[in-house]
């Protein structure tokens, strides 16, 4: 919601009419030097919208205030150009309402252009957040990365690495809202305080690394060639592409990265088509490369990859992990009730590159439990479980 600036305005007099945190209204408007705002200057405040109400006989702005538990001057700021004791019956006026409910709704199939409007409607409502590229599919498609902020710990979420796995997208951005809600409403998740995670950390999330894959999963083929003919082909001649978990091309993206490459690619000797082809080389793709020089560019403290199924937390590469991963994966453990396993036969993932070029803690998080892609029956029960180690993830 916009405010115009007024004579003597601040904008900690806007996080106390608004009661939002100062912090966030600052973060909402990185254009504005904050000790110098000028009259009729556009103000951003994070966590409103405004709707219209229409004047009925005996309305003052003092009761309207009232009613909506509002400060008198949010009305004011929002209706300018009103005579405050001049109201007429049917006169429309513009009535800030706090949003309380999530603009996400994930328990649907949750496609790109699905999370596409709900990044847009997220960024209009929350614009403290940030929604720069990490890069683009082979499709082109734009593989938006959000930022939610300013602490010195820098932590990142990913989900949707494999096509099939796509409702860890859904899962991502729920929580997504359902944090952004709790800082604009001052509300603790889990009696956990969120606007101490906001500032003491910078949460790097990308909801979906495989958006051609996704698409694929739930809507079928692309419309153009050759891409069109190519992955009925790599799928063997099927339309359904429920098992599909690679890229538009054929390629693993979770095989991609350089991390004994080499052995993933002996150990599964397929080429292009629905799962398991590691490339013609590491980073060919991509999505991969995209992910490869975000994680360079971020220097994060630690990585989540959120994957489907099996309710176990993967937490080791090679013995390279530090010390500190252990004892963070068990608290995703207890908040969650996943099993944590050390390591398996398997390499070339986004994880265990993480882990064995940073020596830092990277997490494979598995999330819900059955045949992928798994059911939206299970939606909310992977939420809450998940839930936990979103939030465990920002305080360990």
């Amino acid at each position: 919601m916009d405010v115009f600036v007024r004579r003597g305005d601040s904008l900690w007099q806007y996080s106390q009419v608004f009661n939002i945190g100062l912090q966030l209204i600052i973060d909402s408007n990185r254009d504005i030097e904050p000790g110098s705002l000028v009259i009729g200057q556009r103000v951003r405040i994070p966590g409103y919208v405004s709707t219209d109400y229409v004047i009925r006989r005996g309305d003052t702005l003092w009761g309207i205030a009232q009613r909506r538990n509002l400060a008198v001057d949010a009305l004011s700021l929002v209706n300018q150009n009103i005579n405050p004791n001049r109201l007429r019956e049917g006169q429309v006026i513009k009535v800030p309402q706090k949003i309380t409910w999530r603009l996400v709704q994930g328990r649907k199939e949750y496609d790109y252009s699905t999370m596409m409007n709900d990044l847009s409607r997220l960024e209009r409502v929350y614009p403290f957040i940030r929604l720069p590229s990490a890069g683009n599919s082979v499709l082109g498609r734009r593989i938006p990365e959000v930022l939610v902020g300013n602490g010195a710990k820098r932590v990142h979420y990913n989900g949707s690495f494999h096509a099939n796995e796509w409702i860890t997208t859904p899962v991502i951005m729920t929580f997504l809202n359902d944090y952004l809600l709790a800082l604009t409403n001052r509300n603790p998740i889990r009696g956990l305080s969120m606007q101490r995670f906001y500032g003491e950390n910078l949460l790097s999330v990308v909801p979906m690394v495989n958006p051609d894959g996704v698409n694929l999963v739930l809507n079928g083929p692309p419309p153009d060639e050759p891409y069109r003919s190519s992955v009925v082909e790599l799928n063997g001649g099927s339309t359904d592409f429920t098992g599909w978990k690679a890229n538009i091309r054929g390629v693993d993206l979770n095989d991609q990265f350089p991390a004994r490459w080499e052995l993933e690619k002996e150990r599964n000797q397929v080429g292009p088509g629905p799962r398991d082809y590691v490339g013609e080389r590491p980073l060919s793709e991509p999505e991969a490369i995209a992910m490869a020089e975000l994680t360079r560019r971020r220097d994060f403290a630690r990585v989540l990859a959120f994957h489907t199924q099996g309710e176990v937390i993967y937490w080791g590469f090679e013995n390279q992990e530090p010390p500190e991963s252990e004892r963070i994966v068990q608290e995703f453990g207890r908040v969650s009730g996943y099993q944590p396993v050390k390591t398996i036969e398997s390499y070339a993932g986004y994880k265990d590159w993480f882990i064995q070029d940073w020596r830092r803690p990277g997490f494979t998080v598995e999330l819900g439990f059955g045949i992928n892609p798994l059911p939206l029956s299970q939606f909310d029960e992977i939420y809450e479980e998940a839930l936990g180690i979103f939030l465990a993830g920002l305080y360990m």
